[in-house]
């Protein structure tokens, strides 16, 4: 009797395969063409930080700035005779705010609000060359009769006048850096002349005025051996 023996029939089991390892590539190298850039780009931005923190002394200084006046020299247009007696000087100083805003937009957009210093001088004046003059038969007394003492324009001091401070809105900044409006400042001067002239007008300048005329004419004639002197004042 044949016998049946049980038959293991078995499938080889195949070992794992091996990774393929991973091909090396050279790194890449950047192109002639940028490299030459780059590289000239950063030895400029050292040199100018170089010579902007002062890190190499002697180096020239890229950010510096020099001013040249090229301005025309100054034309005499007239000469005038004056016989005026400057008697007072009066010393003012004013802080102009000029607020220009728009209607319908907000300050921060739209707006100009300036402060603006200006220091000036006034001078109060006699004019003497319209002086009448009546001398005694004696020439010990003397009557002199003067125009009533007046005013001259403001000279501002450009020494003592400022922008103090500006706040522009975002529009104004914008129109500012392509095209400066140089009307501005002069419009700030004008004004503050104006208030300046006003004050000078109401500050009593011109009583001051008229008392030190009285003063110098009266000295200078009691110097000549007149004995009675009369200043007065008139339209």
């Amino acid at each position: 009797m044949r016998s049946s023996r049980g038959t293991t029939s078995g499938r080889k089991q195949s070992a794992p395969a091996a990774e393929p390892e991973p091909v090396r590539r050279a790194p890449r190298r950047i192109p002639w063409y940028l490299s030459i850039p780059i590289t000239f780009a950063v030895i400029v931005a050292l040199f100018l930080a170089a010579a902007k923190f002062d890190w190499l002394p002697g180096l020239p200084n890229p950010f510096g700035s020099t001013t040249v006046d090229r301005s025309q020299p100054a034309v005499l247009q007239s000469i005038e005779n004056m016989s005026d007696y400057d008697a007072a000087t009066g010393n003012f100083q004013i802080v102009v705010n000029l607020d220009q805003e728009a209607k319908y937009l907000p300050s921060a957009l739209l707006g100009n609000d300036t402060l603006y210093v200006a220091g000036g001088t006034v001078q109060s004046f006699v004019n003497l060359g319209k002086a009448a003059v009546t001398v005694s038969a004696d020439r010990r007394s003397a009557t002199i009769v003067l125009p009533l003492a007046q005013l001259g324009q403001t000279a501002l001091n450009p020494k003592e006048s400022y922008v103090f401070a500006q706040n522009r809105g975002l529009f104004n900044r914008i129109g500012d850096f392509f095209s400066g409006n140089p009307n501005d400042q002069q419009k700030l001067t004008i004004l503050a002349a104006q208030k300046i002239q006003t004050a000078a007008g109401s500050s009593g300048l011109t009583a001051r005025a008229q008392q030190n005329t009285q003063q110098m004419l009266t000295g200078l004639l009691r110097s000549l051996g007149f004995t009675s002197v009369t200043v007065t004042f008139k339209k």
